[in-house]
């Protein structure tokens, strides 16, 4: 089998040449071209094939030249040099991240351009005197790099990675923390008579050393306790805020007063290792987007026409009565009235409908669409923050907070924790305050010292840390450590149909003809020219055929093709352009597409939903969850769900995006934890109401709607093990937290005696942590081995 030279797909008989290597287009000969004229061939030494296929590449960035755009795209601009950075998601190896750091010399008014591989960005610089931001752009798209620019890049919404300075604060810490335990050392081993002099000076080294792990590394935890405190919640930052709190009191008071060494190595290394915590809960994937809505979606800008002449718009400033042209595989941004052309719409993203819609001239195309055919003229009649599918973002399920739909096993034992801890240590005072005061203040600070939820704080984010890595290693991407709670208390699941349950790229076709190999030619050349999705699977069902160029082609909206070909009339399309309207007696039941050749019918082929791998697993889930399937689509595949959604009352169809919502919400009102699963735009409102929303995709890169977790379609076999691993996951929380508990109750034995030492209180601190460390890891590594996920 031969291969593309520049991006390895297979070879058909009638192939690009040049420099004895072979492309499957012209735009891959191209791309080749260029590297080869500006000397950067070592591009396919590093990896084979490592380029993108060119084969349709639209280069349509004439509203790059507006300047209202270009203002909100850019990161920096003088009147020489502009700096952008652009989310390119073909990058996937050292090659691309080579070629695009050495875009310079295809362009030498381009200075220079950075990749980050994790974010899938490039940064680069470039003389807007000699070169302007679209030729950058189309310079990249020539060379197989097209970045992604959607409306979403320009009112900037996209969540970023949380600044807060926590590496810094880790990195204050952790130098006082090292440097508090250098100091401590000598009173740990007993200090020799000629090193006494020295005891104090190191005591007050060490309060220098707190000071800034006080004020400033430890500091957020004190706000947060205000705060809550303020709302009158009771949160486990309090009781760490008030060890660290009496931790430097009584350092400070020891050391003044002479009376000892201090608490000043266990207040840092506590900071220290909460800190460490936090980040490893804050893990992110920089890569993904969970917040994306319908910005992500659309274009930045849209070409309007003025007295017949086009003019490129910012989708901001479109308004009713404006005039757009919508050309092939474009976006419809918004409602409006067709005016001109054949449209063939595809709203399977949209409203979950499998099967392109045709429209006629005068009917309302609504947003979000995408044309399959010839370009269209249409007429705004609604603003895009006013058309049919934004106005689902008005709902307050994407106004309100989220991320604490659930409260996590922390949230809940802290308040409990808290009054305990407080409790005790008032008993202690009371108890020792009548015969020996300074004795009932050293027990009261003790039990405060002691009993501080380090190992309980560490737990939940060392655990979940565990169990994200491993959710990683299998394709499920999750938002932040708190979903993994979430997931492991749901209790009720809803599937969307297509491409949730069904896969886009496997859909089950069968010819029922027997065409020879002239009629197969003829039929692969007149799909060959089409960009729709059946008829890209007609050609990827024929294989390999050298296709003819046809002297006349013509696409019917909604119904075909129509093609002369080598003098044969070639009919590909449904039953109304093969039977002239006759009555489909087997519609809706599956996809026909029908052939004629000359005045020969040859037959048709039928496609079918192909399930995704996994989906017999719904059989297992229904033994522990509630089942629904939730879909935009008709119910002509009804028989053939319920072989895995028995109850017929448990499926849904033909439902709005805000009916999917409305959905959800009756049954979160009947006490239900629901999770979501989906892939479209029209599922983004139930995602975001559902107490758990997972959207599905077949590529990480391409679009997905806001949610809480992405699941590779590769991964969706795992769904029931996932589930099962988040219990366990919980279960080890569980587990941890009794351990903390009784690091805390042999501390707790000394401390409210009064005689707690800060070696006792320093060797406690750490013994727990890396216990505590060491059990999550292990557990979870065990657990996940369990589930067959490692």
């Amino acid at each position: 089998m031969a291969f593309c030279y520049h991006c390895g797909n297979d070879l058909v008989e009638a192939v690009h040449r040049l420099d004895e290597h072979s492309f499957c287009c012209s735009g891959c000969k191209s791309v080749y071209q260029i590297l080869s004229k500006s000397g950067l061939c070592n591009y396919y030494r590093y990896n084979d094939h490592p380029g993108a296929n060119r084969a349709r590449v639209d280069k349509r960035y004439a509203y790059l030249d507006e300047p209202a755009i270009i203002k909100d795209l850019i990161d920096f601009q003088d009147d020489q040099v502009t700096t952008i950075t652009f989310y390119v998601p073909y990058i996937h190896c050292s090659s691309c991240i080579w070629l695009l750091e050495q875009i310079n010399k295809i362009d030498p008014a381009i200075y220079y351009s950075r990749v980050d591989f994790l974010k899938k960005r490039v940064q680069i610089r470039f003389d807007n005197r000699e070169i302007s931001l679209r030729k950058v752009v189309e310079t990249m798209a020539d060379i197989g790099y097209e970045p992604l620019i959607s409306l979403q890049d320009v009112v900037k919404k996209q969540a970023g990675v949380n600044s807060n300075g926590l590496v810094k604060k880790i990195a204050v810490a952790g130098f006082c923390f090292g440097n508090v335990m250098l100091l401590s050392f000598p009173e740990y081993f007993g200090l020799s008579g000629s090193m006494q002099n020295f005891q104090y000076f190191f005591g007050w080294l060490n309060v220098l050393f707190a000071i800034p792990v006080l004020l400033y590394s430890g500091r957020e935890y004190f706000t947060s306790a205000w705060n809550n405190l303020r709302n009158g919640v009771l949160n486990i930052d309090f009781p760490l805020a008030l060890g660290i709190a009496v931790l430097f009191l009584r350092t400070v008071f020891e050391v003044s007063t002479h009376s000892g060494a201090g608490f000043a190595d266990t207040l840092c290394g506590l900071v220290f290792f909460l800190l460490v915590g936090k980040f490893v809960q804050q893990k992110t994937y920089h890569h993904l987007s969970f917040e994306r809505d319908y910005r992500s979606f659309f274009p930045v800008a849209v070409h309007t026409l003025v007295n017949g002449l086009e003019k490129p718009v910012p989708l901001s400033e479109l308004k009713t009565g404006d005039r757009i042209l919508i050309r092939n595989s474009e976006i419809i941004p918004a409602d409006a009235i067709l005016l001109k052309g054949k449209a063939c719409i595809d709203f399977s993203f949209v409203t979950g409908e499998a099967l392109p819609v045709a429209r006629v001239l005068g009917e309302i195309v609504y947003a979000g669409g995408r044309q399959m055919g010839e370009a269209l003229e249409l007429e705004v009649i609604k603003p895009v923050s006013q058309s049919y599918l934004t106005q689902l973002w008005n709902n307050e399920a994407f106004t309100r907070k989220q991320d604490n739909r659930m409260g996590t096993f922390n949230q809940k034992v802290s308040k409990y924790f808290t009054y305990v801890l407080l409790l005790i240590a008032f008993a202690s005072l009371i108890w020792w305050l009548p015969t020996n005061v300074n004795r009932a203040i050293a027990a009261f600070t003790a039990v405060l010292i002691v009993a501080c939820p380090c190992a309980l704080a560490l737990s939940t984010p060392f655990t979940m840390s565990a169990a994200l890595s491993v959710f990683d290693k299998n394709a499920f991407y999750l938002k932040n450590t708190a979903v993994v709670e979430q997931m492991a208390r749901i209790d009720t699941i809803v599937f969307d149909k297509t491409g949730t349950i069904t896969s886009p790229a496997d859909q089950h076709v069968i010819l029922y003809s027997k065409l020879d190999d002239a009629s197969k030619q003829l039929i692969y050349s007149a799909c060959n020219n089409s960009t729709h999705p059946l008829s890209r699977q007609i050609c990827q069902f024929l294989g390999n055929i050298a296709p003819i160029e046809p002297s006349e082609y013509t696409e019917i909206a909604g119904q075909g093709i129509s093609a002369r070909i080598n003098g044969h009339i070639v009919l590909i399309g449904n039953h109304k352009l093969i039977f002239h309207g006759q009555v489909d007696q087997d519609a809706g039941l599956f996809t026909k597409v029908h052939l004629k050749i000359d005045e020969y019918y040859a037959g048709y082929f039928s496609f079918k939903n192909q399930f995704r791998k996994g989906l017999d697993q719904l059989s297992e889930l229904r033994k522990r969850y509630d089942i629904y399937l939730l879909s935009g689509d008709k119910d002509h595949e009804l028989e053939l769900l319920t072989r895995f959604f028995p109850d017929q009352n448990s499926m849904y169809f033909g439902r709005s995006p805000q009916e999917k919502l409305d959905l959800i919400r009756s049954l979160q009102a009947e006490g239900k934890i629901v999770m979501m699963i989906g892939d479209g735009l029209n599922d983004s409102g139930a995602l975001k109401q559902s107490d758990l929303g997972i959207a599905i995709t077949d590529n990480v890169n391409n679009f997905s709607p806001g949610s809480d977790a992405i699941l590779d379609g590769s991964a969706f076999d795992k769904l029931s093990l996932f589930l099962r691993f988040s219990k366990d996951t919980v279960k080890i929380i569980h587990a941890s937290f009794l351990i903390s508990l009784c690091y805390n109750l042999f501390g707790l034995s000394f401390a409210v005696t009064g005689r707690l030492s800060p070696l006792m209180a320093a060797v406690l601190m750490p013994a727990s942590t890396a216990t505590i460390i060491a059990f999550t890891s292990i557990a979870a590594h065990i657990a996940a081995k369990k589930r067959r996920l490692l």
